[in-house]
């Protein structure tokens, strides 16, 4: 009874919600012609932006109707408000088997791509940003939930690696689902890869991340729709299976070596000095 009544008790916060999606549904897919490519931003894309501008935290004016702890309370509720996403990418799977078991390797040698993302952020983390082994927690793959926990239980969530990772989780948090709703359309517009391929690219570990690009890709190649779906999805599922034993063998052993090789360079690049 009590938990009926708390969540009736944010009903300032369901409203938000509401106005958020009715004027982001309103406003629409919207396509910018730049040169050659052609960027999509999709309804989610207002949807955040209309949020942060309804955020307490962002908009203290918007404190005096709603209270800052109920972003907390939304925070809380995304695990949950993403099952209905993972449930429609899935359906997309059966039908498309077979295009998904040709492109099989693929899907499982793509999670060695976080040494290709570790390889350009970690020089800047450690050489430009002077960042000390927070390093090894934001660049060892894309911090998600599997990550974090891992990062956690090896070296605690106070630890700087703990730090590291959780300050990317929360980036991508805020700003991932914006990036993964426009770049898909920026890259496709190149005509350099195959609309499958992106597909696969799409499944990151994140429901949210994977949606928005999924989607974005859909409205680009409409005829394609289902595939994609059916890719983007399996690929996500193929992130979140085999991401963990990737990050043990290979890529945080790889970024603890490689941050001593860094760190070592600028310790002693500062000793000439």
């Amino acid at each position: 009874m009590k938990a009926s009544l708390h969540f009736l008790g944010l009903w300032k916060l369901h409203l938000a919600l509401a106005v958020c999606v009715v004027i982001a549904e309103q406003i629409g897919l919207v396509r910018i012609p730049i040169g050659s490519l052609t960027i999509t931003l999709l309804p989610l894309v207002f949807a955040f932006f209309v949020g942060l501008a309804l955020n307490p935290n962002v908009n203290r004016w918007m404190s005096r109707l709603i209270p800052a702890d109920f972003s907390q309370a939304a925070a809380s509720a995304l695990s949950v408000a993403v099952m209905p996403l993972i449930a429609f990418l899935s359906v997309f799977i059966g039908p498309q088997f077979q295009n998904v078991a040709a492109v099989g390797p693929a899907l499982i040698l793509q999670e060695l791509g976080n040494l290709g993302t570790m390889a350009l952020s970690m020089p800047l983390a450690v050489l430009v940003f002077k960042m000390g082994r927070e390093a090894i927690g934001a660049t060892f793959s894309i911090a998600r939930e599997g990550g974090i926990a891992f990062i956690f239980g090896k070296y605690g969530g106070g630890s700087p690696e703990g730090t590291g990772v959780m300050g990317i989780y929360i980036c991508g948090t805020i700003f991932g689902v914006i990036f993964f709703s426009i770049m898909p359309s920026l890259v496709a517009g190149l005509s350099l890869f195959d609309p499958r391929a992106l597909a696969m690219a799409c499944g990151t570990g994140s429901a949210s991340m994977t949606g928005a690009c999924s989607t974005t890709l859909a409205a680009i190649y409409p005829e394609q729709t289902e595939e994609i779906s059916a890719l983007a999805a399996s690929s996500n599922l193929m992130t979140g299976l085999t991401g963990l034993f990737v990050t043990i063998f290979i890529t945080l052993p790889l970024a603890e070596r490689y941050f001593t090789l860094l760190d070592g360079r600028q310790q002693k690049g500062a000793s000439d000095d």
